[in-house]
């Protein structure tokens, strides 16, 4: 479990003696690839800490595209918040991309970590302001942006997961055809 060690002791900078403790706070399971964590309608009842392989969120529309709405490679934490906070049904699936190790953290995680570790309340609360930031950012980018400005984007967010994402996933995250995609990266190529 080096990944979640690291997350706890460097991220949110509990002492590493006391990393031990939060195991309490989770489970471990192996996903097999294209296994899914949650379906859209269901209530999402965890938050998902990638130990090892790669997650995807995303929603499929009323005339059966996907749209992808975030990667979760190692060291990432994947859900639907409001689902899993508001206990509504989800819009989205999340699904095991490749085979992973995932840590399945309790809804109260974090107010556990809280509790047990009360440092730990900024470093929470400054990952949740950055991850708002990146939605922002996010949602902002597919408004405002050429297709290659995203896909820069993409590349500086997700540096180590290029090759192993298949392409059409990487052109569903950007908002493009798989062509499109294709157009860009040639023309960045000849740049």
């Amino acid at each position: 479990m080096e990944n979640i060690e690291h997350y706890l002791s460097e991220v949110l900078e509990i002492p590493r003696s006391e990393t031990a403790l939060c195991g309490s706070f989770y489970t471990v399971r192996s996903i097999k690839k294209g296994e899914l964590l949650l379906r859209e309608g269901e209530v999402c009842r965890h938050t998902y800490f990638v130990e090892k392989g790669l997650l995807r969120m995303y929603s499929i529309a009323k005339n059966g595209k996907e749209h992808i709405i975030q990667f979760a490679p190692e060291s990432w934490l994947m859900s639907d918040r409001s689902s899993l906070y508001f206990n509504e049904k989800s819009n989205y699936y999340i699904e095991a991309i490749e085979d992973s190790e995932v840590l399945f953290l309790s809804p109260d995680f974090f107010q556990n970590l809280n509790q047990s570790f009360p440092e730990t309340v900024t470093n929470n609360d400054l990952l949740l302001q950055k991850h708002i930031r990146n939605l922002q950012n996010r949602v902002n980018s597919l408004l405002a942006e050429t297709a290659e400005e995203r896909y820069l984007n993409f590349i500086k967010m997700y540096p180590n997961i290029l090759q192993r994402v298949p392409q059409w996933m990487v052109a569903s995250y950007l908002g493009v055809t798989p062509e499109s995609l294709s157009r860009v990266r040639k023309e960045l190529v000849k740049k």
